[in-house]
């Protein structure tokens, strides 16, 4: 099997700038596992990484598509293994990071997906609430919505359409035999969750001193607000600030709760779901850790 270095964790945790340390030690490009980074002009919101940070290093599936282009779980395992593929012909050696657990999994396991009817109509859910549309995944997959959190919008009705399709999401997962398609080193990186929650409150003030304001009120202003790329958090909550229904500091107040919690579920996610080696960045000498451990995998 091809060999893949896989850098996952919290947001925040610093995955972008080891993913570059370890693209220069070890000869690598590094693919993006970030569901939001792939959109053009999500950039201070989404963290994405800047030309001078790349430090000259390929980075594949970044700030590619488009934010009208509608990009999903399947897309994004098609065009990374192709990319897997493409970088070991290469004789690099391939690195993943990103936080988006689904993503990551699908990448790395024997994920198959459903095709949906093409005729089920998704915006048929659009004036539904999270907890209408949960309650009726509810009645339909019992299973899945039990396994999706009521405000992932996204999933919950990805489920529902699914079910309306003739096939049930948890039906669909449970073919899966959950067998690696690829040998992979999973690198967690973990720290301290209070300091981690106050990481995350800084990273957030700084967005907005580097201008995230301007770029969101840009943005808005060019694409339609229910556009795919505007659910991703520091986005979609400044759309009521932008149309002048919240205040700024609620609006801030908001990131910062919505990104913690979504760190909180990162780590959860990564548990259950793969078999993780953490790290502790907090821990003296864990980067030394990490680059001995990555040379000792890619020479078997």
């Amino acid at each position: 099997m091809l060999k893949v270095v896989v850098i996952v964790g919290p947001t925040a945790i610093g995955k972008s700038s080891l993913s570059i340390e370890l693209a220069k030690r070890f000869n690598g490009e590094i693919i993006n596992g970030d569901s939001i980074q792939v959109y053009k002009g999500l950039n201070i919101g989404s963290a994405k990484i800047t030309e001078k940070e790349k430090q000259g290093i390929i980075h594949h599936l970044l700030d590619c598509k488009e934010l009208t282009e509608r990009y999903d779980v399947a897309t994004f395992q098609k065009e990374a293994r192709e990319k897997i593929k493409e970088i070991s012909e290469k004789g690099k050696t391939v690195i993943v990071t990103g936080g988006t657990g689904l993503y990551i999994k699908a990448l790395l396991y024997d994920y198959e997906f459903a095709k949906t009817a093409i005729n089920v109509d998704e915006n048929k859910y659009k004036d539904f609430t999270n907890e209408q549309l949960h309650k009726k995944l509810i009645e339909v997959d019992r299973k899945s919505a039990k396994e999706i959190h009521p405000n992932n919008r996204k999933r919950v009705i990805r489920a529902l359409v699914m079910a309306e399709s003739g096939i049930k999401k948890s039906d669909q997962e449970e073919k899966q035999a959950g067998i690696m398609v690829y040998d992979a080193k999973i690198i967690g990186l973990t720290m301290n969750r209070k300091k981690l929650k106050e990481r995350i409150n800084s990273r957030v003030d700084a967005m907005i001193a580097e201008g995230l304001l301007e770029e969101t009120s840009h943005l808005f202003s060019k694409y339609p607000l229910e556009s795919q790329g505007f659910t991703g958090i520091g986005y979609k909550e400044l759309i009521p600030y932008y149309l002048k229904k919240e205040t700024l500091e609620k609006c801030i107040e908001k990131i910062k709760t919505h990104t913690r919690q979504f760190a909180k579920r990162q780590y959860t996610w990564f548990n259950n779901q793969m078999k993780v080696d953490w790290y502790n960045i907090e821990e003296e000498g864990y980067l030394g850790k990490i680059y001995q451990d990555v040379e000792d995998f890619l020479n078997g």
